[in-house]
């Protein structure tokens, strides 16, 4: 079974675009796969569901509903770590990453790990 690492952006896209990450997740895999977050990314969460703007406030406080309702397994970061950081790290052949950040997949690719990431602000792709 693969794991695949849910970046902080691609947990606003339910608020942001209406998009069900988890079903279309399901469909662009085709093999068995586990979600996880780095546990940074909660944090991120909660900074952005209190100060950010007002729909990134609401995409952050639903973020954080799914972390919690889809009971997503957390990886740890180390000390100082930021959470792109931490996902570079860990990801590899059995570890992908769900993610719409340019530079971190990037960072990704040069692992050799899958992406899954948005596509025309409809629907999810693996690259």
């Amino acid at each position: 079974m693969i794991q695949v690492i849910i970046d902080t952006n691609m947990l606003l896209l339910p608020g942001q675009f209406h998009i069900d990450i988890f079903s279309q997740m399901e469909e662009v895999m085709d093999l068995p796969f586990e979600l996880v977050y780095i546990d940074g990314t909660e944090r991120e969460l909660m900074k952005l569901a209190e100060s950010g703007s007002q729909k990134d406030r609401m995409a952050a406080k639903l973020g954080l509903i799914l972390l919690k309702q889809k009971s997503l397994k957390s990886m740890s970061s180390s000390a100082g770590e930021s959470v792109d950081d931490a996902i570079v790290r860990l990801c590899g052949p059995k570890i992908g990453v769900a993610t719409l950040d340019k530079e971190l997949k990037k960072r990704v690719k040069a692992k050799k790990a899958m992406i899954i990431t948005l596509k025309q602000k409809k629907y999810l792709i693996r690259e």
